[in-house]
């Protein structure tokens, strides 16, 4: 039985990281340690800082990840890319191109006889009012289109430099430590959810950049994946067990 992997928050091409080209060099490189392992691959969401497809047009860069997805998805790993609310303006270009799945909701889905309900875990309970104004903006179509029609080199300029922005609004541009269970909305969110659904069994999320695994009953645990910028985390399920993992440089550390 080959395991199944999870993990989030790349942020490739990030204006506010300095060592892109590495980060980006290191991810594809434990792309390439699971390959023989893997029987897929669950990216949730904020892989790029940026994306947006134009008709004709896809951001610059990003070759070696694109080019490892490819070579996964050829040998037969299934590898999903869940949107985020970094990269929502993805087309249909890593799926014709790359072979990947993508996901633009959260999906609830059985894994190995276990359920799972796997999200970005932006919008799941987050109290601000400005992040939520500007997340129902992202999805409308008429913005998306709106998006789409400003020239490529002036669309990309100013999707980085928000992003970047937003980042640098965070001390070091990294996200607040964890608050614990009463304050963290995602947990809180998960408990609610929780109620009208206690068939899941792991509940999976991107999103706020830290590393998390709880218990929230005899049955259910939650994780969130912490990020692919400083802490380069992953979960990985071998149909039994599932661990919060750490990628050192050609070796696992749990």
């Amino acid at each position: 039985m080959k395991n199944v992997y999870f993990l989030s928050d790349a942020h490739l091409g990030s204006l506010a990281i300095e060592h892109g080209r590495t980060q980006e060099r290191r991810l594809v490189r434990f792309l390439d340690s699971i390959k023989e392992k893997a029987a897929a691959i669950y990216l949730l969401g904020d892989m790029f800082d940026f994306w947006c497809e134009y008709k004709y047009v896809v951001p610059k860069g990003y070759t070696r990840f694109l080019g490892k997805l490819s070579e996964l998805t050829d040998r037969g790993v299934e590898v999903h890319f869940f949107t985020g609310n970094h990269d929502i303006w993805v087309g249909d270009y890593l799926e014709k191109e790359c072979g990947v799945i993508i996901h633009k909701q959260p999906l609830t889905t059985e894994i190995y006889d276990k359920v799972f309900y796997l999200a970005h875990g932006d919008g799941l309970g987050d109290p601000n009012k400005d992040f939520k104004v500007l997340r129902y903006v992202f999805h409308n179509p008429t913005c998306q289109a709106l998006l789409r029609s400003i020239h490529p080199r002036w669309g990309m300029w100013l999707g980085l430099t928000w992003a970047k922005h937003s980042r640098m609004k965070h001390s070091d541009g990294k996200e607040p430590p964890y608050m614990g269970e009463e304050k963290e909305y995602l947990v809180r969110w998960t408990k609610e959810y929780m109620k009208s659904h206690p068939n899941v069994d792991f509940f999976m999320y991107g999103h706020r950049h830290i590393e998390l695994d709880l218990m929230l009953s005899h049955k259910t645990r939650m994780m969130i994946l912490g990020d692919w910028i400083w802490q380069f985390t992953y979960a990985v399920f071998d149909g039994e067990h599932m661990f919060l993992e750490q990628y050192i440089e050609g070796e696992s550390k749990p």
